[in-house]
């Protein structure tokens, strides 16, 4: 009798764990049947907010469920990325992340308050912004060997722009004064907004900036396009040549953004969404509408985008580390 009812235990606790399975397989098949929350970490109306909200009215459509945004701007874009690394991994909270801002973010901040490679799961890459090397036009350079050969003869005399200590714009720069070999003094603003007079007027002499904020200029004359930081070069200003076919080959440099889930998603859900994310993106509409805006979309697997964060990473780590670049 001990024995029947042993195995009338493991059968019972069988039955239990096969119920278990088949309620979790039904749920990931059901996927999604609830809204889903898409965390920017920026705040509402820059260029990731943008992409953000172009890509999931999409994505809304095609599977049938509400994605809602949420801006939780902050600390680099880390308070939005560990607010994601920490919620539930079933899919239903998502970030949208800035590539670039979170690869450097694991060697500049101590304690960023997560761990961008294991607390979080890529899922597709969205898309990018090209940084462009813009000047003033007091700067007499018209192509980046002239730059570099002014910035030689006077060493010390240019100054570079960024939006701030330890960002993407401020490393792409010190990245650029590295390959090049010049003295360049680094000034930091709070925000490009705050930069851009500045560059106009003459009181900052160049910047490595993302190149939407300076269409109008460029337009207008105000200042000059030098360079692109991207590998190829930009639809938008087609006859701007690369930095890296300006004799600098392999430098790039671009604003990344990708989606991300919760480490520990399921692998059903995860392909689920890049399958859907990715039809999405295929969209040539879409695709046209937001590079009106300088936003280049593009998907990717999810083993590539695991790929491209590692690569940026190991990049800004070692700028971060050659520039000796610390915390403000």
């Amino acid at each position: 009798m001990k024995v029947i009812s042993n195995i009338f235990k493991l059968t019972l606790a069988a039955l239990a764990l096969s119920s278990t399975f088949t309620t979790t397989a039904s749920a990931q098949d059901a996927y999604p049947n609830k809204p889903i929350k898409v965390v920017v970490p920026f705040p509402a109306g820059g260029a990731t907010d943008i992409l953000t909200r172009a890509i999931t009215e999409k994505l809304a459509q095609r599977i049938g469920q509400s994605v809602i945004i949420e801006n939780r701007p902050g600390a680099g874009a880390n308070i939005g990325a560990a607010t994601v690394a920490k919620a539930a991994p079933d899919g239903y909270t998502l970030l949208m992340g800035s590539i670039g801002s979170h690869s450097i973010s694991v060697t500049y901040h101590k304690d960023p308050g997560y761990n961008f490679q294991k607390d979080l799961m890529p899922i597709s890459a969205a898309g990018t912004l090209s940084n462009i090397v813009v000047v003033g036009n007091e700067v007499p350079a018209k192509n980046l060997a002239e730059l570099v050969a002014y910035a030689k003869a006077n060493p010390g005399k240019l100054t570079c722009g960024s939006s701030g200590t330890g960002g993407l714009i401020h490393l792409t720069c010190e990245m650029f004064k590295s390959a090049a070999g010049i003295d360049v003094l680094h000034v930091p603003y709070k925000g490009t907004s705050l930069l851009m007079p500045d560059l106009i007027s003459g009181r900052v002499t160049m910047a490595l900036d993302t190149l939407p904020p300076y269409l109008s200029m460029l337009k207008d004359k105000k200042v000059r396009a030098l360079a692109i930081t991207t590998a190829k070069r930009s639809p938008l200003v087609p006859d701007v040549p690369t930095v890296a076919e300006s004799g600098y080959p392999g430098f790039e440099s671009v604003a990344s953004y990708g989606f991300f889930a919760p480490a520990g998603t399921p692998k059903a859900i995860i392909d689920k969404l890049n399958k859907d994310i990715n039809a999405v993106l295929l969209d040539p509409q879409l695709k046209e509408k937001l590079l009106a805006q300088g936003i280049e979309i593009e998907g990717s697997s999810p083993e590539a985008l695991q790929a491209f964060v590692k690569g940026e990473v190991d990049k800004w780590a070692r700028v971060i580390k050659t520039s000796n670049i610390k915390p403000e």
